[in-house]
């Protein structure tokens, strides 16, 4: 009988981390999601998960502290061998993440630290403390950035953390081939969610000025991203590899 399936989504009680989680458990995962700090709404995707007959647990995990890693990983190996008699997880999706939105100008050394420990150097020692715990034949899924391609004033920090993500995509997939794993970055476009205080939701002008510049006539939604996720965890994904899949519509093309 094959060993059922396990994804870890980090930042996963909430927009595209909470899509990704709910369309991995759909295809028939099991899923870890960790949370910064809201709890609740952690506990109400794993109830959402349990609900459609799926094994869930939330862990909380602030992505930024490189020196909690080693505290993770063993709740993470404890939570495995408990609920799953496993020692082992096989996709693991960095997903956490925030944004800012700033001028070149104007950023500050603090802004372009935090971006960087969250986005970059968190996903680059957060993945190598997990090697040991990802199954061979597993898959890693980064997400990055559209922005990595076309420009938008106020994200050279975060863009640039995001372009880092993409290099470190095809290393990991050089230097994991060998067992097996893929490694993949999905780069999505605009999103309708709370990401950086609801711009791209909230404010209409910015949303038509998106929809306008996207080849399908509207601006993402989370429902657009977790299945694309997914499908690079499935077996019919198996044989993709370091590749960027840009998940925005076709915008500013």
């Amino acid at each position: 009988m094959e060993t059922q399936k396990i994804a870890l989504v980090t930042g996963g009680s909430r927009g595209l981390g909470r899509n990704m989680a709910m369309s991995l458990a759909n295809k028939g995962n099991d899923v870890i999601i960790t949370y910064n700090s809201n709890k609740a709404e952690a506990d109400e995707v794993v109830k959402a998960i349990e609900g459609i007959g799926r094994k869930a647990v939330a862990l909380q995990l602030n992505v930024g502290e490189v020196k909690t890693f080693d505290a993770f990983a063993v709740e993470l190996t404890t939570t495995l061998n408990e609920k799953w008699h496993r020692s082992t997880f096989d996709f693991l999706i960095n997903n956490a993440g925030i944004g800012i939105n700033t001028p070149f100008a104007t950023t500050t050394e603090e802004d372009f630290d935090l971006l960087t420990n969250i986005h970059f150097k968190g996903v680059y020692f957060l993945t190598q403390k997990l090697l040991g715990v990802i199954a061979d034949g597993g898959r890693i899924v980064n997400v990055s950035t559209g922005l990595t391609r076309f420009s938008l004033p106020g994200y050279s920090a975060y863009a640039a953390m995001k372009g880092a993500i993409e290099v470190l995509t095809k290393y990991l997939a050089k230097e994991l081939g060998g067992r097996g794993i893929a490694v993949n970055a999905v780069a999505p476009g605009a999103i309708e969610t709370d990401f950086g205080g609801g711009v791209v939701r909230d404010n209409e002008q910015m949303n038509k000025g998106i929809a306008a510049n996207t080849a399908l006539g509207r601006v993402g939604l989370p429902n657009d991203i977790g299945g694309v996720v997914a499908f690079l965890c499935s077996a019919e994904g198996g044989w993709v590899t370091a590749q960027r899949l840009e998940v925005s519509g076709g915008m500013f093309i």
